[in-house]
């Protein structure tokens, strides 16, 4: 029993690690950085029927690309194989700050 469950937590930890891959081919058309580096996603939970929740924020509430992003992002996770459903939720609790950013992107767009 617990050989099986290990092999799900495997199965699991490698459709999150896709759905990172698929998130970070996302761009904001305004910024050279992919919404995962610019610390736009809040949370993955992958569950185990291979359901994906999303919770991300936009760099403002009046971004021009807010139908645009979160859309893609949809988008790009039900390409990957084996996922079923996903839900994608845009929240502004926390607001966004440029501290979210991985060292990363601020080393790209000059912060560092």
């Amino acid at each position: 029993m617990e050989a099986e469950s290990s092999v799900d937590n495997g199965q699991v930890t490698n459709l999150r690690d896709k759905v990172v891959m698929a998130i970070k081919q996302v761009y904001d058309p305004e910024i050279p950085v992919d919404v995962y580096e610019l610390g736009l996603i809040y949370e993955i939970t992958v569950y185990p029927v291979n359901n994906v929740y999303v919770q991300m924020t936009l760099t403002s509430p009046n971004c021009p690309s807010a139908e645009f992003i979160p859309s893609e992002v949809k988008d790009r996770i039900q390409q990957i194989q084996g996922v079923n459903n996903v839900e994608v939720e845009v929240t502004f609790d926390p607001p966004y700050s440029q501290d979210m950013m991985s060292e990363a992107a601020k080393l790209e767009l000059g912060f560092l």
